[in-house]
């Protein structure tokens, strides 16, 4: 990324907005669509807001359907920062997040708790469509980064994209209020969780 590109952020704010997005429950190796939902944050304590999409299970349509969303949103113009839950949703259905960085003009920061595989996941993508055009998305994130996000925790991966990686550690520190994970994102991640199966309870009556 070029250092121009970068957004300068004077000062993080403890009410900084930032989006928080994650998908819900899917089964492996099939066919459909996953919800995908986005939830708004004053800094890691006041809950803005929340948005919805849906992509398809391994698809190509992620960093669409995401930027899309969050276009139409009426929170777009206060947002600060883009939080995902890793660089893939439904699946391998891959966020470019650098393209999503270049739609938006907002950072994109994607969030993991465990230190991914590459060399699994690079495996795991050829059995998919499209598998080299997947894998320079995923290369096109950069390099992982490790924060500390709350003394005494485990720490938490990252990848960076339109901010310098110092104001993206400030970022997720504020951010982190009740576990080692950015408060928008441990939301996005309860209530995408909980669309699945009741959608599919009310379907079944």
């Amino acid at each position: 990324m070029n250092k121009d590109k970068i957004v300068k952020i004077r000062a993080v704010k403890p009410e900084i907005r930032v989006l928080g997005i994650d998908d819900g429950v899917f089964i492996p190796h099939t066919k459909g669509v996953v919800d995908v939902i986005g939830i708004v944050f004053r800094g890691g304590y006041w809950l803005d807001g929340v948005m919805r999409t849906q992509v398809e299970i391994d698809g190509m349509d992620a960093t669409e359907k995401i930027a899309s969303m969050i276009v139409e949103s009426p929170h777009y113009d206060q947002l600060r920062v883009i939080m995902l839950n890793g660089v893939t949703m439904a699946g391998f259905n891959v966020v470019d997040i650098e393209g999503l960085y270049e739609k938006l003009k907002l950072p994109v920061i994607a969030v993991t708790r465990d230190k991914p595989n590459f060399s699994d996941i690079k495996k795991a993508l050829q059995n998919l469509p499209q598998s080299e055009e997947r894998w320079k998305a995923i290369e096109k994130a950069g390099k992982l980064i490790k924060v500390y996000t709350r003394s005494g925790e485990e720490p938490i991966y990252a990848h960076v994209v339109g901010v310098s990686e110092e104001d993206a550690e400030r970022i997720l520190k504020n951010t982190s209020t009740r576990s080692n994970i950015p408060e928008a994102l441990r939301v996005a991640h309860l209530v995408a969780s909980g669309l699945g199966p009741v959608r599919r309870s009310k379907e079944n009556q």
